[in-house]
């Protein structure tokens, strides 16, 4: 037992590393305003210096709001936290002023309304510490920054979740919120759901992680969050969470005796940022009974060390630089960029969990390195309806 003790306090303390690390460059950088002047901007794409610094502040922050809204307790890593917590809202205050130098583009251009979202998201998740403790003139800046991105309509397929977590943050924070973008969101993919715990990108499948990156996440929070501002949502939460649940379990079986996964589909540079939802449902205690917390996080600190521990993932001062395992450049599609990739901190949502929860408990094989190793593994079932 004592083993077991001791391996849990690595894995969290390895976790909080490797987020912290990748999260110093921009949230220190930002606090002090002096993202734009010294971020890098690795692009294959023209003119994404528009959007890379609302990708990078937004995506980061997503992944760290759990943690952060646990607050500066007592204890070293308390500390951490507090110190993460004043760097977050001063970043929130430098990216929302606009007298500020490192004010970001909230209403040009279709991508903001991405970004802004994973923010939005951020606020959903950490509500007291980076919205309500935050100083009145900065929260104004924050919901008007928010309100920005309603002068364009979402694209029709899982952008309208952006939209729908957009108006949920704003609920959240007490503000006027708008009920229908949120109602267009959750009845469209509830149209665009195929079965088995997946659904579509729009009105065809993508066989990509944005189930992940995107949809199962911000469909779990936006119903959890809203239910009871409309039967309709109330009805449809019992389902989300099922289909998530199957999710999750499919999640976990993909991931290789190794650490490693399957390399499709699109935006494979937001690297381990493919497990949010695994994670986000470690953190809710939504797990399938089938799984036991403490199988996923030694699987997904599998994954984060395969990945992370690569050469070439960081530049000299830290910056992530694209690529799925290392540097590799050619994967990134048009629409990346060095602030792209920090959707990555999605994988850290369970450190918003007490060192003493079950997921940070002992230690346990996933199944897919039971199942070549010659254990004992539960029969896979498909989702029934």
């Amino acid at each position: 037992m004592e083993t077991e003790k001791i391996k849990t306090s690595v894995d969290r303390t390895y976790w909080l590393h490797t987020m912290c690390h990748i999260a110093d460059p921009v949230l220190q950088n930002l606090a002090n305003q002096q993202l734009k002047q010294t971020m890098p901007v690795e692009a294959s794409g023209q003119d994404r210096e528009h959007y890379t610094y609302l990708e990078a502040f937004g995506r980061l922050i997503s992944g760290l709001a759990p943690w952060l809204e646990t607050g500066s307790d007592y204890g070293s890593e308390g500390e951490l936290r507090k110190k993460y917590i004043d760097l977050s809202r001063r970043a929130i205050d430098a990216a929302t002023n606009p007298d500020s130098s490192d004010y970001m583009n909230f209403s040009e251009g279709y991508q903001p309304i991405v970004d802004a979202a994973f923010l939005a998201h951020a606020l959903v998740r950490a509500p007291q510490q980076l919205f309500f403790k935050l100083e009145s003139h900065v929260q104004q800046n924050l919901v008007q920054a928010l309100k920005a991105t309603r002068t364009r309509k979402p694209f029709f397929n899982n952008w309208l979740l952006f939209s729908a977590m957009i108006e949920t943050a704003l609920f959240k924070m007490g503000d006027e919120w708008d009920p229908m973008r949120v109602d267009y969101a959750l009845k469209q993919h509830e149209q665009w759901y195929l079965g088995d715990g997946m659904y579509g990108d729009g009105p065809e499948f993508h066989l990509d992680y944005y189930n992940s990156f995107v949809i199962q996440p911000m469909l779990v929070d936006i119903v959890k969050t809203l239910e009871n501002e409309s039967n309709d949502w109330k009805q449809m939460k019992e389902r989300v969470i099922k289909r998530a649940k199957r999710y999750a379990i499919i999640q976990e079986r993909s991931i290789s005796p190794e650490g490693t996964f399957p390399v499709v589909g699109r935006s494979l540079a937001y690297r381990f940022g493919a497990f949010q939802h695994l994670a986000q449902m470690s953190l809710q205690h939504k797990l399938d009974e089938t799984l036991q917390p403490a199988q996923v996080r030694c699987a997904l600190t599998a994954v984060i060390k395969r990945m992370i521990e690569m050469p070439g993932t960081f530049d000299e001062n830290g910056w992530l630089r694209v690529g799925f395992c290392g540097h590799q450049p050619e994967i990134g599609e048009a629409y990346i960029s060095t602030g792209s990739l920090y959707l990555c901190t999605t994988v850290f949502l369970p450190l918003g969990l007490p060192e003493e929860d079950s997921f940070w408990q002992g230690e346990a094989d996933w199944t897919s390195k039971k199942a070549w190793y010659g254990q004992q593994v539960p029969i896979d079932h498909a989702l029934q309806q």
